[in-house]
């Protein structure tokens, strides 16, 4: 699928001098290649931690770290959150923070070698960039709701409870795919 960026048909004609000292962008990586890659990247998380892939866990552990650090006394009474961080633990002590940095900072590297990184905002023609920004806002609190209420993401079930056969991630991960499917065909105006 393609999308409209206001570079592309906004933008006064590129001159040759301009073309020659930009970096083109590289290609994807095989998609094969990478899903072995992210094996190997599962079983090393297993293998050294105990533990497989997420992304949650650790964004949790840094907002109760700032947390803490604000309104401590709420951190000592809510049980949920004294596990994390209660007295003198400190929230951030988790192997799921550093695997979460680690994500981050790899994501950017990746795209910084590749020339990927950039700022824009895809969508479609007709859509203001602001109402893409909105909708991309209550889907993200969506997702993170729904990952807290869950105790737990996609990325974490899917990977992790996928990788040990669990049949719970499997129907779980059967029924993401069928309600994101549904959801995009309703929502496809804010693409096209």
């Amino acid at each position: 699928m393609t999308t409209y960026t206001p570079s592309e048909s906004d933008a006064p004609a590129v001159t040759e001098e301009k073309t020659k000292t930009e970096k083109v962008a590289k290609a994807y990586a095989n998609p094969y290649l990478a899903a072995i890659l992210l094996g190997v990247v599962l079983f090393m998380a297993f293998f050294l931690t105990g533990s497989g892939l997420g992304a949650s866990g650790g964004l949790n552990r840094i907002l109760v770290f700032f947390e803490d650090l604000i309104v401590p006394g709420h951190i000592d009474r809510t049980p949920y959150l004294l596990a994390m961080a209660g007295g003198a633990k400190n929230a951030l002590d988790s192997w799921i923070v550093f695997l979460t940095l680690g994500t981050v900072i790899g994501g950017f590297t990746s795209g910084w070698i590749h020339n990927r990184v950039k700022l824009e905002t895809n969508r479609g023609p007709r859509v203001p960039v602001k109402v893409r920004w909105v909708m991309a806002f209550i889907g993200g609190a969506l997702m993170g709701f729904g990952a807290r209420y869950a105790r737990g993401c996609t990325s974490g079930q899917a990977l992790s409870g996928g990788a040990v056969l669990s049949v719970g991630s499997w129907a779980f991960m059967f029924a993401v795919f069928a309600g994101a499917y549904a959801l995009a065909y309703s929502l496809r105006k804010f693409w096209n």
